[in-house]
Order: structure tokens, then C-alpha cells, then sequence
């Protein structure tokens, strides 16, 4: 088969992937989804700036994700896969049915029940979450939180029925639903914007969730033969199962879920505040997306497996190389990220009502959260780390616990460096769940710490500090005051600069990284390469 047949393959629907097939085609759907996020927070910043409106906006998303977390707890695409997968392998198929039915039925009624109580009373709980906002802020944020809450029906029992495609190994329609989604809240700006304000935005939001998340990864269960008949047999045994596991995600407060509504919370004093923050975090939030939600998305059924069959030895060899490979590329990155953080934010946000002063705090907030890049990424594979070993109580105790001990350090750096401490804050936050849940994983014996190749990790933060310091050299010697040309100077010369010095860098050291990334083709690949030894074992042959 040749090379463009083979890549074909990999975007039919019903093709099943692999652990590297599904990396890169979730990492090609990210890469789009961002692309198109981009375009969105662009023509937002555009059309409506950074200001009292788009603060109520960005906070109207608030209570609806905090509703959805609390009710569905992302349970729908991390304890059902475990569940529904060893359905599949024992050939458990009406059995696998019947709980998918209890699961999106009983659920959906307690998500209807929680959003109708909302409805009711945004006014006050906001009133509550939001002290420094304005009445009329208020009532902004409150209009557009009930035009969004209804969607989160259909990011739940999406997210239900893409747990099942997830567990058939089918990737492409879960891979699109982000990308519709994205695309409908564009539309809704472009086309209703003139009558109907920011509300636009939301009224898209809402279209997009059922379109997206909801539609196509529907769509995509009934072409596998996925049935679905109302049940509310609550004594389903795998449902019991699956609420046992559930219940600790419901119950925890993570605080990679957490820290957007605690950064809103402290920015909601100042005027824009909210909105040059989530700008910030939206861009940062791409190169996460890359590297840590597309592979621990695609590596968790492959953990579940090698789990499930008992091969420890190799779900810890695939847990440790993964990280390393991601916590590498993660070093290197922000390297990058900030050295180039004003003029890339100048050229991705400044136009329209988005002006210079606006990319130049964006772009402080943009540098600190860089830093955190490695942790936010080796976290997501941890966290899955553990619920494939069927274990998601610890997890969520553990991140529950940093999230309580954390607001006291959002509240200190708040107050020594305003929204700027904020970013440093999120960074301290992040970098204590990821130790905490690795130290957990080391403890119970499921993933050795000790056993992480320290020393090449250590050679790729060397060569990041070294390139970091190179390319904030070269930044500060092209004055940026709003040129677009002085921008894209200053972003080519930092570039190349950083791509010189991680070059060097990586051969004056001797670093592995680039044979092992040559060799595998994807830095969460290494899943594949035990699939490859289970099927040369399993015929009789030596790897």
C-alpha cells in the first residue's frame, strides 16, 4: 500500500486505528480545531475587544461548565471507555448496549434536572461568582449563561456516544465534533452579530454543540450498529460499576478543569481583564491541546488494554516513554512560546477594537503560562495512567486537594502582582497535581518515577534554557510598537534563532530525542510498538 493510500486510510470512518494512527489524526484534528478556535478569538477580538461585553461573555461559560463537571464529572469519555471496552473484548455486545442505554438515560434526566434549577437562578449564583461585575454585566453574563446552558445536554451524551466510538478504536467523528463546533460560534457572530450583539456568539455556541459534539458523533454510533432504547434500570450492574468510578470525578475538583473559573473569578474586577486572559490561556491552550489532550486521549484505550491484560511491565514502559517524549517536546516548545510571546500574540489578536496595549498584557499573561507547558501535558497522561488501572478515587483526591491548597496562592500572587500573579499562580498549581498524581502512580507501584529517563530529560531542559535565553536576545533587539512588519521581523528572527539552538543543542548533548522521535514518528507512539511485540509474541515470533 502506498504512503497517500495509507494516510487515506486513516481518515475513513470505520477504519480502526492504531495508538499511533489515532495520535496523529487526533493531533491533525486538534491542530485544525485550533486553527479554527483561532479564527474565533480572532474575529471576537475583532468585532467586540477586550472589554466590559466580552468579560460577561467569556464569563457566561462558567456556570455550564461547571454544571456539566459536577453532574457528568468527564465521565463520559473515562470511566464508560474502560467499562465499554471490556464489554467488547468479552463479546459482550447487548450487555455493553444496555448500559450505554441507563448511562445517557439516567444522566441526561439529572443534567435536564440540574439545568432547569439553573435557569431559574443564574441571576444570583452569578451575582455570587462574580462579585466586581456591574449590574449590567450581570445581566449580560446571566442572558448569555441560559442561552448556553441547554448545550450541555448534548457535550454530555456526545461525549457518551464518542466514549463508545473511542472504544471501537474509530477516532475520525470524535476528532470532528470540536471542529463544528468551533465553526457554528463563528457563524453565529458573522451572521447575527448586527442584531443581536455578543449574544450572537452564544446563540452559535449553542447550535454548534448540538452539530458538533452531539450530531456527528451520533451519527457515527448508528453507523457501527450502536442502538439506544430509554432505560432507567438503575440496577444494571455496569451501571453500578460505572457510577462507583464516576462518583469520584463527580465529587473532586481538578484543577485543570478549576483554574479557568478561579482565574475569572480574581479578573473579574478590571475591565478586560477576563477576556486578555482567556486569550492567553486559548493560545496556550493549543500547544496542550497538541501534545497532552490528543495523546492521552488516544493513548487511554491503549492503557486500558495493556492494563486489563495484566501486562505491567509494558503499561509502565508506555506510561514513562510517552511523557518523556511529550515532556521533551514540551521543554523545547516553551522555549519558543516565550521568546516569541509579543510579537506572536500582536499578530494573532491586534485588529479591530483589539489594540496594542491589549497584545502587550495578553502577551505577559502568554509568557507565564508558558511555563507550565511540560506539566499540563504530562498530567493528562498520568491522570489516564491511573483510570486504566480502573482507579479514579486517588486522582481526584489528589487534585482536589491541590485545587483547596492552591487558592491561597491565586489569592497572594493576585494581590502581589495583580492578573499577571495569576499566570504564576496557574503554573505553581499545575506543576503541584502533576508531581502529586506521578508520586501516587510511583507509590502504587503502576508507573516508577525512578524509571523516567532522567538524564535525557534533563539534557532537553538545558537546551530549552539555552535557546529561551537566545531568542529573548534576539527579541529585544526589534522594538515592537504595533509595526506588523517589526512583528513578523522579530517572530522569523526568534525562530530561527531558537530552531539553531535547539539544533546545536540537542548534538552538543547527545540528546536521544530526535532518533527516538524519527523512530517512532509520534512522541505517544510508543503504544504502538507494544501492540507490535503482543502480535510477533502471539505468533510465535521473537521481536
Amino acid at each position: 500500500m502506498t504512503l497517500p493510500q495509507r494516510i487515506l486510510r486513516v481518515f475513513r470512518p470505520s477504519h480502526e486505528h492504531s495508538a499511533f494512527s489515532a495520535t496523529l489524526l487526533l493531533m491533525a484534528a486538534v491542530m485544525l480545531s485550533r486553527v479554527i478556535g483561532y479564527v474565533r478569538e480572532a474575529y471576537i477580538a475583532w468585532a467586540f475587544g477586550a472589554g466590559p461585553y466580552t468579560d460577561a461573555y467569556v464569563a457566561a461559560f462558567t456556570l455550564p461548565d461547571f454544571l456539566n463537571y459536577l453532574v457528568a464529572g468527564g465521565t463520559a469519555s473515562i470511566t464508560f471507555v474502560a467499562i465499554y471496552t471490556r464489554f467488547l473484548a468479552e463479546k459482550r455486545e447487548a450487555e455493553a448496549q444496555k448500559t450505554f442505554s441507563v448511562i445517557v438515560t439516567v444522566m441526561t434526566a439529572a443534567l435536564a434536572a440540574g439545568i432547569a434549577l439553573a435557569e431559574v437562578f443564574t441571576l444570583p449564583i452569578e451575582r455570587y461568582i462574580f462579585p466586581h461585575f456591574s449590574a449590567e454585566q450581570l445581566q449580560v453574563c446571566a442572558h448569555l449563561t441560559r442561552i448556553l446552558l441547554p448545550g450541555q445536554v448534548f457535550f454530555y451524551v456526545g461525549g457518551v456516544v464518542s466514549a463508545v466510538l473511542l472504544s471501537r478504536r474509530l477516532f475520525l467523528f470524535p476528532a470532528l465534533g470540536p471542529l463544528l463546533y468551533n465553526v457554528f460560534i463563528i457563524l453565529g457572530g458573522v451572521v447575527l452579530a448586527g442584531r443581536l450583539g455578543i449574544a450572537s456568539l452564544a446563540y452559535g455556541a449553542l447550535a454548534g454543540s448540538f452539530l458538533g459534539p452531539f450530531l456527528v458523533n451520533a451519527v457515527g454510533a448508528m453507523r457501527v450498529g450502536t442502538g439506544y432504547r430509554p432505560s432507567f434500570d438503575m440496577r444494571n450492574p455496569a451501571f453500578r460499576e460505572w457510577v462507583k468510578l464516576s462518583i469520584p470525578l463527580m465529587l473532586g475538583v481538578s484543577l485543570v478543569t478549576a483554574d479557568d473559573w478561579i482565574l475569572r473569578y480574581f479578573a473579574s474586577g478590571g475591565a478586560g481583564d477576563i477576556t486578555r486572559l482567556n486569550y492567553a490561556k486559548r493560545l496556550f491552550a493549543v500547544p496542550i491541546a497538541v501534545l497532552g489532550q490528543a495523546t492521552g486521549q488516544a493513548s487511554l484505550p491503549f492503557f486500558a488494554r495493556l492494563f486489563g491484560e495484566r501486562r505491567l511491565r509494558e503499561f509502565q514502559d508506555t506510561v514513562n516513554n510517552t511523557v518523556y517524549r511529550l515532556a521533551a517536546l514540551s521543554f523545547l516548545a516553551t522555549a519558543w512560546m516565550m521568546a516569541a510571546a509579543l510579537p506572536l500574540i500582536d499578530l494573532v489578536y491586534r485588529r479591530g477594537r483589539f489594540h496594542f496595549g491589549d497584545s502587550r498584557e495578553t502577551a505577559a499573561y502568554f509568557f507565564w503560562f508558558s511555563l507550565s507547558l511540560a506539566f499540563w501535558a504530562a498530567q493528562a497522561l498520568y491522570s489516564r495512567a491511573f483510570y486504566a488501572a480502573g482507579n479514579t478515587l486517588t486522582p481526584m483526591l489528589a487534585s482536589s486537594a491541590i485545587t483547596l491548597a492552591s487558592l491561597p496562592v491565586y489569592a497572594a500572587l493576585f494581590h502581589t502582582w495583580s492578573v499577571t500573579g495569576l499566570a504564576i499562580a496557574s503554573d505553581v498549581g499545575i506543576l503541584l497535581n502533576t508531581l502529586a498524581i506521578a508520586v501516587l502512580l510511583d507509590r502504587r507501584q503502576l508507573v516508577r518515577i525512578a524509571e523516567l529517563p532522567w538524564k535525557d530529560l534533563a539534557k532537553a531542559a538545558a537546551v530549552a534554557v539555552a535557546a529561551l535565553f537566545a531568542g529573548l536576545g534576539v527579541a529585544r533587539s526589534v522594538p515592537l510598537t504595533g509595526s506588523r512588519a517589526a512583528d513578523w521581523k522579530a517572530l522569523a528572527l526568534v525562530s530561527l534563532t531558537w530552531g539553531a539552538a535547539v539544533a546545536a543543542g540537542l548534538w552538543v548533548t547527545g540528546s536521544p530525542l530526535p532518533q527516538q522521535l524519527r523512530r517512532r514518528g509520534s512522541p505517544a507512539a510508543y503504544p504502538r510498538a507494544a501492540e507490535d511485540h503482543a502480535e510477533q509474541m502471539s505468533a510465535g515470533q521473537e521481536p
